[in-house]
């Protein structure tokens, strides 16, 4: 098959974005168009998760990444909304023969966006699926004893609910602190979906596309500052259950 059509939607400037917009365009996968969200909220998300990796490297601006391609001849429209929804998105993407969307750390989407592409929306998530759906992954997942680990899916109109395509373990070491393990998943969730978008070109997606199943836990919300004390403190305890070392 060849490489998929796409577009690329992402809050504006956000790490997460960046990392995995770097990761995808490592294997040639160049959005068709890439659509931010330029709102409060984008912000909000921007530095929260800025400070959630603090003390590590960030991938290069958006507007940077796609400089460098422009100057090679590569120029991908770059379109900014006050929110992605459908009353704002779907003028931008109407008219383009799209295989996929591609979410690169959005805010929850749901409507007529979801059905647009021909072969789904997808979303890489930092969290195993289906146990830590919802927000905070890493820290819900040591406050709880679960894997960390990111998941690849496909977006349907509930929270991280989707079919699962890829979804691996990160390697815990002990001393790593909180930031680190937001940081290790946030790389892990674009390493996954540029594995996606392979796997896409190869043809392997019926094959690999499965239900999530239950979990155990509710969707989780942001994780209060008492949670947060909770994590930091079993790992400098190195009390989390599933240390790889």
């Amino acid at each position: 098959m060849a490489k998929p059509r796409f577009a690329y939607l992402l809050l504006k400037e956000h790490p997460y974005g960046r990392e995995m917009l770097r990761q995808i365009l490592s294997e040639g996968f160049v959005p068709t168009i890439v659509i931010t969200e330029d709102s409060a909220i984008a912000d909000e998300e921007r530095e929260k998760f800025l400070k959630r990796i603090e003390g590590n490297s960030i991938a290069p601006t958006i507007a940077s990444q796609l400089a460098e391609l422009a100057d090679s001849g590569v120029e991908v429209p770059h379109i900014e909304v006050p929110i992605h929804n459908s009353e704002q998105v779907m003028p931008h993407i109407t008219d383009i023969p799209l295989d996929l969307i591609v979410f690169g750390g959005t805010r929850i989407i749901r409507g007529e966006i979801l059905d647009h592409p021909e072969d789904g929306v997808i979303n890489s998530h930092p969290g195993l699926l289906p146990d830590c759906r919802g927000s905070a992954s890493p820290a819900w997942s040591v406050y709880h004893d679960i894997p960390i680990g990111s998941s690849t899916h496909f977006c349907d109109n509930g929270i991280d609910t989707g079919e699962l395509l890829l979804r691996k373990e990160v390697s815990v070491k002990r001393g790593m602190t909180y930031e680190d393990l937001c940081y290790e998943t946030l790389v892990l969730a674009g390493v996954l979906m540029k594995e996606a978008l392979m796997a896409y070109k190869a043809g392997q997606w019926e094959e690999m596309r499965r239900p999530q199943g239950e979990s155990e836990y509710p969707t989780f919300r942001n994780a209060p500052e008492e949670v947060l004390e909770v994590v930091d403190q079993k790992l400098r305890d190195q009390t989390y259950a599933h240390y790889n070392d």
